[in-house]
């Protein structure tokens, strides 16, 4: 699951999460208009918002305000309101809790900032230990400081709760090949082609090991198969990695 999809959540889950915190009828008015702006009016709802929490309005506007601050890509400041707002002792449901510290986190993973994105995405996983999501969203924050072998294991157990994710044993590949697990790695890989044939990002991270391993024509074969693969994200890659393959 990508930072921007898991930062996304719907207007049902942030009302039903505002009535939890006992707000009057009026405040779950104007969060609910707040929300509404945000993705058409980001610049007006932080605006409006920011007066909110100047007057008191608590977690619902400090997360009115970080879905603002994502939009306008501005994604180290949401992620300092969204944890401040998953601290606030007036949100006594743990499951939005962890949302937002989950927000969080995935908003310091769009603002580069590995270390935050472990500090909230632990303090998510703390709240909610079952989420395959978690475990891999904070094996990616532990990625993005180069910490290899904590990301290795937070994939290991997102697998044990979801053995069939060809995209985490993608992810774990990675980390194993950073590891120069070669083996392993290409256990991961060849299982997450198994179950999903012609992935574009497993073609890609089978490219890479191949790469890394001298095996520069089964790199380019499949670099040139993610081409294929329909992912806009694994084409833009295979399209780089090609390019490193040229004489």
């Amino acid at each position: 699951m990508s930072a921007k999809h898991t930062l996304a959540i719907t207007l049902a889950t942030c009302l039903l999460s505002l009535s939890a915190m006992a707000q009057a009828p009026q405040d779950s008015a104007r969060y609910r208009d707040c929300l509404a702006v945000v993705s058409i009016k980001p610049q007006a709802a932080l605006n409006d918002a920011e007066g909110w929490t100047k007057a008191g309005g608590g977690a619902p506007a400090l997360h009115c305000a970080a879905l603002s601050l994502i939009q306008l890509k501005r994604y180290g400041d949401a992620g300092a309101r969204l944890d401040r707002a998953a601290a606030d002792s007036k949100v006594p449901d743990l499951a939005f809790r962890a949302v937002l510290f989950t927000q969080a986190g995935n908003a310091w993973l769009l603002a580069g900032n590995g270390a935050k994105a472990v500090q909230s995405l632990s303090a998510a996983l703390a709240l909610s230990p079952g989420d395959a999501d978690l475990y891999a969203d904070l094996a990616r924050a532990h990625a993005m400081r180069r910490s290899w072998q904590e990301a290795d294991q937070r994939l290991g157990s997102a697998l044990q709760l979801a053995p069939r994710r060809a995209d985490l044993l993608v992810l774990r590949a990675s980390a194993r090949r950073a590891l120069k697990r070669y083996a392993d790695a290409r256990v991961d890989i060849e299982a997450a082609l198994k179950l999903k044939p012609g992935d574009g990002e497993a073609l890609v991270e089978r490219g890479l090991l191949r790469q890394q391993l001298g095996d520069l024509g089964g790199a380019r074969r499949d670099f040139q198969a993610a081409l294929k693969s329909g992912s806009p994200e694994a084409v833009a890659e295979a399209k780089v990695n090609l390019e490193t393959l040229k004489p």
